[in-house]
């Protein structure tokens, strides 16, 4: 797998602030209104959705059904209002992303004396990973469907918090990924049932794409160690505050690390979501929710909590693995959150930036290393 050079992708944003126009129009944003946001330099647009604020009870009932001891014990979370994605993001909206690299990879090695940024700045900085050219991955993707709405998939945690980064400069608007509290908040809609339309898993096909309903009818379209997938964005119902596919088609990455016993922090008194943050601290595990095309009818109700694996990465030959893509998470991708309250600067860095000491040292490994910029722009040309 292509890797990428941590030092030049410090250089990103200066280049991104040269190359990319002043920030496009400001969409009209209004609290407790919906709003369309255009990338700007793109005919890219994606909506996001008000979400109140509220109290509810994150977890699930020993009752439930499929419940895990990991939704226990059932703690009453206090919300802000915020925005999040009406859909998952799309490989239409990360490829406005992921073609900028080529762009400023070239000019950074064009670059004979680029102007170094002092350690302690380069966590202002924006990365950028590099293109997948694994010929495996881009068959299933090609088979799975990339352009007219797919969701985006095979991004590490790290990657996918350095697109959030991007969009912010690039937009203007803060975003970030969404903390567990907000996700299991905005999937509820309002519900203390098992799936936001009820306790009926009959009804999930209405709503999501998981194991039952993934599988393609046409053999050229689908993964092909499955014979399913997922599908295009907005397909089915979606739940009463009009959000899509919270239930199925692909896991969505939350900002938290995952631990069994995370909750019992928490028993017994009510709590702000953005207090009860589980920040990640290494590479694995972090916080998947949603369910998947391939995942059973209790892995999609709104308190499941799964954590994510060393071995979406298991098919990656490189030692290190690539910090930027997985080889093996086709199920699972994420979903954007713009809070009403803009946070300082200190905590948007918290939300973008790698608090992964592992992951710090395997950039920091790749910082000499120019031939794989060389073979990323040769790939680009062909």
């Amino acid at each position: 797998m292509i890797r990428s050079c941590a030092r030049i992708n410090f250089l990103f944003i200066g280049l991104l602030l040269c190359v990319s126009t002043c920030l496009a129009e400001e969409a009209k944003r209004e609290e407790g209104k919906p709003y369309a946001q255009q990338i700007p330099d793109t005919k890219v647009k994606f909506d996001m959705v008000p979400i109140p604020a509220g109290t509810f009870l994150m977890g699930s009932p020993d009752k439930e059904s499929g419940h895990q001891k990991s939704e226990d014990p059932q703690i009453k979370v206090e919300v802000d209002a915020f925005w999040m994605g009406k859909h998952e993001v799309t490989r239409d909206e990360m490829e406005a992303f992921t073609k900028l690299s080529v762009i400023y990879i070239q000019a950074a090695i064009n670059i004979q004396k680029p102007k170094v940024i002092p350690k302690d700045k380069e966590a202002d900085a924006v990365s950028i990973p590099t293109q997948i050219w694994e010929p495996d991955m881009k068959t299933t993707l090609d088979a799975m469907g990339r352009h007219g709405g797919y969701p985006a998939c095979l991004l590490t945690h790290f990657s996918v918090r350095q697109y959030t980064k991007w969009l912010s400069i690039k937009t203007g608007r803060f975003y970030r990924l969404p903390t567990e509290a907000e996700w299991e908040y905005a999937a509820r809609a309002g519900t203390t049932t098992a799936y936001s339309f009820g306790d009926d898993p009959k009804q999930l096909g209405d709503y999501a794409w998981y194991f039952n309903n993934s599988e393609y009818d046409d053999p050229e379209k689908r993964h092909p160690a499955y014979g399913a997938g997922y599908r295009k964005v907005g397909q089915k119902k979606p739940n009463a505050w009009g959000l899509y596919d919270m239930h199925g088609n692909v896991a969505e990455w939350c900002i938290d690390g995952f631990a069994k016993d995370h909750y019992a922090k928490f028993a017994g008194r009510k709590v702000k979501a953005m207090d009860i943050i589980a920040w990640p601290t290494g590479l694995y595990p972090h916080v998947i929710r949603g369910g998947h095309w391939d995942a059973s009818l209790e892995d999609c109700r709104s308190a499941s909590r799964l954590p994510s694996s060393k071995d979406y990465s298991r098919m990656d030959p490189n030692l290190p693995k690539s910090p930027w893509w997985h080889t093996d998470a086709f199920h699972v991708g994420f979903r954007l959150v713009s809070p009403v309250k803009e946070p300082t600067e200190e905590e948007k860095s918290k939300f973008w930036n790698s608090d992964s000491e592992e992951l710090r040292e395997v950039l920091k490994g790749l910082e000499h290393d120019p031939r794989h910029l060389r073979i990323l722009i040769d790939e680009n040309k062909k």
